[in-house]
C-alpha cells in the first residue's frame, strides 16, 4: 500500500483558507496570504459548468507550488472525480488531496493507490462517515488528517443547533487521536462579518480538542490563529513541565511533582511539548491580500 508517511508529532496548521478554483485571481492572492494552508476548491465552490476550466486553472497555478496546499477534489460519484485525480497526480507531491464525503475505507485506500506518496485529508460529512470515523482515519498511511464537513452533516442529521453536532465532533476528535493523526481542524464559520462569534466558536472547539480551523475569507485568519495559539500562562506551565522532567531525569528521580502538587505523566509531558510547538509560531501575521469582494467564496 502506497502512502505519505504520517508524522503524529507534527504541529497541525492553525489556519486553512478555502478559495474557489474557478477564481484564479483569488487563488493567486490566497497563495500569498497569511494562511498556514491554502485549500483550492474544485468541489462545492465551483458550478458544474465551470469544473473543467477550474481544474485547468488550478493545475496552472499550482504547478510550482512550494507552500502547503490542498486541492478539494470532487467525490468519486461525480463525473469530474477521475479528471480531478489525474490532474492532482501531475502536481508537486506536496500538494495534498482534500477528499469530500468520505465514507469508505476501501475507497480511501484506492485513492491512496491512485495518488502514491500524496497526503489525503478526509472530510466526514454524513452520519455513516461519522460512524466509520476511525476506520477512515486509519485506512491508509496516506491519510494525514480527518475533519468534519458540518454543512452537509447538519443536513444529513437533520439538526440545526450546535448541540446536534456535539457527538460527531467528539467522535472525529477521538478517531483522529486513536489513529495517530493530528487534532482535526474545525469546520468553517460562515458568518464572515462576526469576528466575536468566530472567536467564541473557536474557543468552544478548542475545548473539545480541535486545533485550527478552515476559513472562507482572509479576514477570519487572525481571529482563528489567536484563538488556537496557547496563552502566556499555558506556555509558562508547559515550560515548567518540561524543565521539571529534565531536572528529574538529571537527578535520576522517577516521579515528578510540580509545585502545585500535580503528578506528571507521559501524556502531560507530550501535551506540554505540543503547546510549545504551537507557541513557536508567530502569534500574529497580517493578512496583506484580501479577496476584495468581502463575500465568502
Amino acid at each position: 500500500m502506497s502512502g505519505a508517511a504520517r508524522d503524529p508529532g507534527a504541529t497541525p496548521p492553525l489556519t486553512l483558507l478555502y478559495v474557489p478554483a474557478d477564481r484564479p485571481d483569488r487563488v493567486a492572492k490566497a497563495l500569498g496570504s497569511a494562511a498556514d494552508t491554502v485549500l483550492v476548491d474544485l468541489e462545492d465552490a465551483v458550478a458544474p459548468s465551470r469544473k473543467d476550466g477550474a481544474r485547468r486553472d488550478a493545475v496552472r497555478l499550482l504547478a510550482s507550488a512550494t507552500r502547503p496546499v490542498q486541492v478539494r477534489i470532487n467525490h468519486r460519484s461525480t463525473p469530474w472525480h477521475d479528471a480531478d485525480v489525474a490532474a492532482l497526480a501531475g502536481l508537486p507531491a506536496g500538494v495534498g488531496a482534500r477528499v469530500p464525503k468520505a465514507e469508505s475505507a476501501q475507497e480511501v485506500r484506492a485513492l491512496a493507490d491512485a495518488l502514491p506518496g500524496r497526503a489525503l485529508h478526509l472530510l466526514v460529512e454524513s452520519a455513516l462517515g461519522v460512524e466509520r470515523a476511525f476506520d477512515l482515519a486509519s485506512a491508509s498511511p496516506a491519510v494525514a488528517s480527518v475533519g468534519l464537513g458540518e454543512a452537509d452533516l447538519r443536513s444529513d442529521l437533520r439538526v440545526d443547533g450546535e448541540d446536534g453536532l456535539a457527538w460527531a465532533r467528539a467522535r472525529v476528535v477521538n478517531a483522529a487521536r486513536a489513529a495517530g493523526l493530528p487534532p482535526p481542524a474545525m469546520s468553517a464559520y460562515t458568518r464572515v462579518r462576526d469576528p466575536e462569534g468566530l472567536a467564541a466558536s473557536c474557543r468552544a472547539g478548542r475545548a473539545l480538542g480541535f486545533c485550527g480551523r478552515t476559513a472562507i475569507h482572509p479576514a477570519q485568519l487572525d481571529t482563528i490563529r489567536a484563538a488556537f495559539l496557547p496563552s502566556p500562562d499555558e506556555v509558562e506551565r508547559a515550560r515548567t513541565v518540561l524543565e521539571s522532567v529534565a531536572g528529574a531525569a538529571a537527578a535520576g528521580t522517577g516521579v515528578v511533582v510540580l509545585a502545585d502538587g500535580t503528578f506528571l505523566d507521559a501524556a502531560m509531558v507530550e501535551r506540554a511539548r505540543a503547546v510549545l510547538a504551537l507557541a513557536g509560531r508567530a502569534a500574529s501575521r497580517s493578512v496583506e491580500v484580501p479577496f476584495g469582494s468581502g463575500s465568502a467564496p
